[in-house]
């Protein structure tokens, strides 16, 4: 857990913090592999059908780089979890990436698969599938090799700490673009708690860079092995009204309707959002 400056602590009611305490308790039973197979291999994992909640998530990220828009040197992807698939259309776009997460055992385990160890995750099906959606001619050997080499470090991370990657980070600062996948709302307690962790989230990213945010749609719990973690229920609105709150101009909002095949009782997850967002510049006083 990075620790952040207290003198810029945000005033914060009891409840608000013993809900925090209580989800970093929760997270202790985490399993990353039981995650894993609940998530991203069959049924959930297969990307065979383009009505699969992969291929949704992976289009949404390929089609918003294919813009051109979403580039520069440096992107943080704000907790990562044991997931890379995220950037797999990111690593053609900036040269040095931060992954990031609050527990350790879920950094071990993206260390495996960028040490390329045995018994690593396997990430090909969906390299493959990136490749495929992208259409350059590239292998996913290439494209996973890519993505090894612009993954600069793995640091630990506190969305809830006004500094979220602590003082003195070695990740570059601010950010040219963040990327997140399911985290700000399975980590927050409660709405205020989420909407203050997208605030801090978003001290990180340069003025006019851009965040792309995955998430759950009014989901309420989902299971990780033993762990059984409690999220916050959000719908589209609700995160739209947070992020043009936290000072972005919403470029593109999708939603996706999680099919009755998908509901396979590890989650009460209704949907998924994604969130292209461009944080806006202040204007000359």
């Amino acid at each position: 857990m990075s620790q952040a400056d207290t003198s810029h602590a945000e005033i914060t009611t009891p409840d608000s913090d013993s809900g925090r305490v209580a989800v970093a308790l929760a997270y202790q039973r985490f399993e990353p592999r039981a995650y894993l197979r609940n998530n991203y291999m069959p049924p959930r994992g297969d990307l065979s059908s383009p009505e699969g909640v992969g291929p949704w998530k992976l289009r949404c990220l390929a089609q918003t780089f294919a813009t051109g828009e979403v580039s520069g040197r440096s992107l943080i992807d704000i907790g990562s979890g044991p997931t890379v698939y995220q950037l797999l259309s990111a690593c053609a776009h900036f040269e040095d990436i931060t992954m990031t997460d609050f527990l350790e055992v879920n950094r071990q385990e993206l260390e495996l698969w960028l040490r390329e160890e045995p018994g690593a995750f396997s990430w090909s099906g969906y390299s493959q599938h990136v490749c495929l959606i992208e259409g350059k001619g590239e292998s996913w050997q290439e494209k996973e090799r890519q993505l090894r080499a612009r993954v600069k470090r793995i640091l630990p991370i506190d969305v809830h700490q006004p500094q979220p990657l602590g003082a003195g980070s070695p990740a570059p600062l601010p950010a040219d673009a963040l990327v997140s996948a399911f985290c700000l709302e399975a980590v927050s307690p409660d709405l205020a708690s989420f909407q203050r962790a997208l605030r801090h989230i978003t001290t990180l990213l340069r003025p006019g860079g851009h965040l792309l945010l995955i998430g759950a749609l009014e989901e309420s719990w989902y299971l990780a092995g033993e762990a059984r973690l409690v999220v916050v229920p959000v719908s589209e609105k609700q995160v739209k009204k947070a992020l043009e709150e936290s000072g972005y101009e919403v470029r593109d909002l999708r939603t996706y309707t999680m099919p009755a095949h998908l509901r396979t009782g590890v989650d009460d997850v209704n949907g998924v959002f994604f969130a292209w967002a461009q944080k806006k510049v202040a204007e000359d006083v």
